[in-house]
């Protein structure tokens, strides 16, 4: 399947919203990249496309990816090092297991929605929202192979 095709233009729209929405909730950036395969470890390939789209960047380095292999049913949430560095062992746990349960019933636009609010509300703990506060990323979804 293309990627560009997985989720349709509605539910890119959604998956867009809730990045905003995520992001007025925290300084950290949000991005989606979705591919058809991944050849690679998929941490491996999700570490490398964070750095390819300039996430590692931001000025607190509070950038987090959440990357989804269609075709393989793989995907990994990465997380700068500034959010590393400050969060409990295991933060990422719960949203992928929030995820997980929405990919298992075939719900992929709410599992990838779902993860968004989830790192949001998360993060607003150790990185609020400020109101002079500069969305450094895009929040459209990008597209690999």
């Amino acid at each position: 399947m293309n990627p560009k095709d997985f989720l349709g233009k509605e539910n890119e729209r959604l998956i867009k919203e809730a990045i905003e929405g995520a992001e007025h909730q925290t300084s950290g950036e949000v991005r989606v990249h979705i591919e058809s395969t991944c050849k690679k470890d998929v941490l491996d390939r999700a570490a490398w496309l964070f750095r390819k789209l300039k996430m590692n960047e931001t000025k607190e380095r509070n950038g987090v990816l959440i990357y989804l292999s269609i075709n393989d049913r793989k995907f990994a949430i990465i997380g700068d090092s500034g959010i590393n560095k400050v969060v409990p062992e295991g933060f990422w746990n719960e949203i992928k297991e929030i995820m997980i349960d929405h990919f298992t019933k075939n719900e992929f636009v709410q599992g990838i929605i779902s993860g968004i609010e989830k790192t949001g509300q998360q993060l607003k703990q150790y990185f609020p929202w400020q109101t002079d506060d500069v969305n450094e990323l895009s929040d459209e979804i990008s597209y690999g192979k």
